[in-house]
């Protein structure tokens, strides 16, 4: 994942974080989110500001006219990214170029809060180039170009930003360019990995489908006749074009996909020091992530064995699975517990509550389905009118079978929803974005880390059990209903050991993709339907580990801080601290909390 683009385009389903516009808001601590500069550091501030604005408005958002429409900027809604190969060598001199214009700039001259700006701008930059040059995902993966012109068109369409009438031109002149960017796409795949061809042929039937139902059902309130007549015209060349691609896909490509999807030890090493500034040798990492996994899985049985002591692990794992909703129920069941974490957060004084409008619930979109099971999407920083904020869940096919919908929907018992929900909203991605309005600097309000908003995330599921959440006389009916909580949450903490692990092993080349079903199923506890999805996920998102690495440097963090601070320290202010922040590497947190570079793990 690079930092710079809107995290629902990725498979990890973060959100680019958001900055002021007119919500509801609570009193916020009056502390201000970033020291104002020494006067000497002052014009070395202001100078790598004035070049991160060119970096965006010159070189990035022109050249990715969607995630411009995703954070806000509205000037290139009419455009199509170019997906050509020549497109990729002109990315990659221009790149270059920035990479040495911030690599020039001396951190001694800067004030600490701008040498992280200044970090996270050569990271984003760095981590584009290894995208771009050696892991080529432009080259490799059949649905990069089919996801591209579903995502231009569905960010046009998700938020009323602009008149019905006006955004379906600009829906319009989007798909007049989307035919010759799936042309481009046969142009430029060589040799994918069969598993990635295969995923591709998963989605592709539900982006058609969204062309043909969704995006004209979003329009039809629109009276122009000519305008819905051009509509009908592009949209029905796009339709044919991904019917046409899905077809090239299943008869051409398929039979001769045989790369291989291992970015390969040294790639991983280097992203992960470009996304996350983690240089830990893999095989301490390694280490790290079999150790919490050993640690949770110890707890889950303890747990178990509480819960029902004449009883196997495996089988109150099965009991905790077969406890379900029923799949028409599955968003009500997940809207219910907004109330209860709200007034858990508040009267606990776990972090300050910006704001008290609620994000919207909703089925996750089509083109995102294969590979996400929930996620948080929240308008960019500076989008002025349409700010609602979208929680996405996948619900089952309906023509799915009795026992895979079963299978399905085990990831979805009514424990683990809890604990999807304090992780995609209360106290997790969704006030993460909330907080954003604290945020004045664009670099911090564009780029960030995964183990930043998935590391605070995944923290919040496991920190709000230890305060008390669910627990007797905190919401809970009872002790037993406490306990499955418990195990709910320890549960999403294998999974994402599992993830730790599984991704960590394929890439560097010691795990097969089916060794990696298998280990999320035996090692991390989860129903093989949703193991498979898993593994098809890290194929793609091969640091995924920066959920349980971000928890773990999060944890450490907080430990040093009570440390330190002995009886004076309060979880609310380490909290509300963590998020003025922004959502950088949990190094340049460490350094404005602790003002020091001592070790994130």
């Amino acid at each position: 994942m690079s930092r710079a683009t809107p995290f629902a385009a990725a498979v990890a389903a973060l959100a680019i974080l958001a900055a002021p516009w007119g919500v509801a808001a609570a009193a916020t601590p009056a502390e201000p989110a970033v020291p104002a500069p020494a006067p000497e550091a002052a014009a070395a501030d202001a100078g790598l500001a004035r070049l991160a604005d060119e970096y965006f408005d010159a070189y990035y958002f022109p050249t990715h006219p969607t995630d411009a429409t995703s954070v806000g900027i509205h000037r290139y809604d009419d455009r199509l990214e170019d997906l050509s190969r020549a497109a990729v060598q002109r990315e990659i001199r221009v790149l270059l170029g920035w990479e040495q214009r911030f690599a020039a700039v001396s951190p001694a001259a800067l004030s600490e809060h701008a040498q992280g700006d200044r970090e996270l701008l050569l990271g984003d930059v760095r981590s584009r180039l290894l995208t771009l040059r050696t892991i080529r995902t432009w080259e490799k993966d059949p649905n990069y170009y089919p996801e591209a012109v579903t995502r231009a068109a569905y960010e046009i369409m998700k938020r009323d930003f602009a008149p019905a009438a006006e955004r379906l031109r600009l829906v319009i002149a989007r798909e007049r360019a989307m035919p010759a960017a799936l042309v481009q796409g046969r142009r430029n795949l060589r040799n994918p990995p069969r598993i990635y061809t295969e995923i591709a042929l998963e989605q592709i039937d539900g982006m058609a489908s969204f062309f043909r139902d969704d995006l004209p059902a979003a329009f039809a309130g629109v009276t122009d006749a000519a305008l819905q007549a051009a509509f009908r015209r592009s949209n029905a060349a796009v339709i044919a074009a991904l019917q046409s691609y899905g077809a090239w896909l299943r008869q051409e490509l398929l039979p001769r996909s045989h790369g291989d999807f291992r970015i390969g030890a040294d790639a991983f090493r280097e992203k992960l020091r470009d996304d996350e500034m983690v240089d830990l040798p893999l095989e301490r990492l390694l280490g790290i992530g079999m150790a919490d996994l050993g640690r949770n899985q110890a707890e889950f049985r303890r747990v178990a064995h509480e819960l029902e002591p004449t009883k196997s692990t495996a089988e109150v794992l099965a009991m905790l699975l077969d406890d379900q909703p029923q799949p028409a129920k599955l968003l009500d069941a997940f809207r219910a517990d907004f109330d209860g974490l709200v007034d858990f957060i508040q009267s606990h004084r776990i972090i300050t509550l910006p704001s008290t409008l609620r994000p919207i619930l909703q089925p996750t979109p089509p083109f995102m389905r294969a590979t996400t099971f929930a996620s948080m999407d929240t308008p960019g920083p500076f989008e002025k009118h349409a700010t609602e904020a979208y929680f996405n869940v996948t619900t089952p096919d309906p023509a799915w079978s009795a026992e895979r919908t079963r299978g399905f929907m085990g990831q979805f018992n009514y424990s683990v929803i809890s604990n999807i929900v304090v992780h995609e909203a209360y106290p997790g991605h969704y006030v993460q974005f909330l907080w954003m309005h604290q945020v004045h600097d664009r670099v911090r309000q564009l780029l960030g880390a995964a183990t930043n908003a998935e590391g605070w995330a995944h923290y919040c599921e496991q920190m709000m059990l230890d305060e008390g959440y669910g627990q007797p006389g905190a919401g809970a009916r009872d002790a037993r209903q406490a306990l499955e909580l418990r195990l709910g949450q320890l549960q999403d903490a294998l999974l994402r050991d599992a993830r730790f692990v599984v991704g960590l092993r394929m890439h560097r080349g010691d795990m097969s993709f089916d060794e990696g079903v298998r280990f999320f199923v035996d090692e991390g506890f989860q129903p093989r339907e949703v193991a498979e999805v898993e593994t098809k996920r890290g194929t793609q998102d091969p640091t995924y580990l920066y959920y349980t690495l971000g928890k773990l440097e999060v944890q450490k963090l907080r430990a040093d801080l009570e440390a330190r601070d002995g009886a004076a320290f309060s979880l609310q202010r380490f909290h509300d601290d963590f998020m003025r922040q922004g959502f950088p590497p949990i190094a340049i947190v460490r350094r404005a909390l602790l003002h020091d570079d001592s070790p994130t793990l």
